[in-house]
């Protein structure tokens, strides 16, 4: 539905016929850890978030999911040393 609260005019999922479903009846702004995030929305009321009513929340244990500014590291392989007899062995393999 269109919100009527801070984001008048824009689509929410938490707006209700009785007006936000969320706690309190309206979202929150960003948090400092938001900044450089795609889904910043700008309105008149201030910048919000266009997934997640409450970044604090999804900043409070770690990082935001939702964040598009964020890039988690992977492991692509375990750190330590490889056994040069498995090595040789899936070397071997391939051919």
């Amino acid at each position: 539905m269109i919100c009527t609260t801070v984001k008048p005019g824009n689509e929410c999922g938490f707006m209700t016929k009785t007006g936000c479903g969320y706690t309190g009846g309206a979202c929150l702004p960003i948090v400092d850890q938001c900044d450089g995030c795609q889904r910043i929305m700008e309105v008149a009321a201030g910048r919000y978030c266009t997934s997640y009513p409450n970044p604090t929340m999804k900043w409070k244990t770690s990082h935001c999911n939702f964040a598009t500014h964020v890039k988690l590291e992977t492991a692509t392989q375990a750190q330590g040393k490889i056994n040069p007899l498995k090595a040789s062995k899936r070397g071997s393999k391939k051919k």
